[in-house]
């Protein structure tokens, strides 16, 4: 992991979300580095978060989690042959990953979804959505 002076130390970020929240936070980490091995990245949250822990490989980012206030965002970018492929098997996500897709823009560069999460409900289709984007790369 390459350290900046926007990471937060493990209390800092326990503190900022809470102890549930937190738990989950490193659930979410965990799931995902178990299956990709790629370079992880903090920076800061922009304006509407204090965080940005991106994953990334070749250039290319495969998702990131955002942390504020007792609140975490799990960010995932669709370009338009993803979003195909996700469109073509939709009906095996939940009507709230749909509403999620649904209400996210699509912008030039891709289709910016924002997932809000409050616990791991989400994280089995979470990793299937990671797996359009990219396969995993763990065994």
């Amino acid at each position: 992991m390459r350290m900046t002076k926007n990471e937060p130390t493990p209390n800092e970020l326990n503190i900022l979300l809470g102890d549930h929240l937190f738990t989950v936070w490193q659930e979410v980490c965990s799931q995902v580095e178990g299956k990709y091995d790629m370079e992880k990245l903090w920076n800061t949250g922009g304006k509407k978060w204090d965080y940005e822990y991106k994953y990334r490989r070749g250039g290319k980012t495969l998702c990131a989690l955002y942390a504020k206030d007792h609140s975490i965002g799990f960010m995932v970018i669709f370009g338009k042959a993803e979003r195909e492929k996700f469109e073509a098997e939709q009906e095996n996500y939940s009507p709230a990953i749909l509403k999620v897709y649904e209400e996210s823009v699509t912008y030039r560069d891709g289709k910016w979804m924002m997932f809000a999460l409050t616990d791991l409900s989400l994280m089995g289709e979470l990793l299937k959505l990671l797996r359009i984007k990219r396969r995993p790369n763990k065994k």
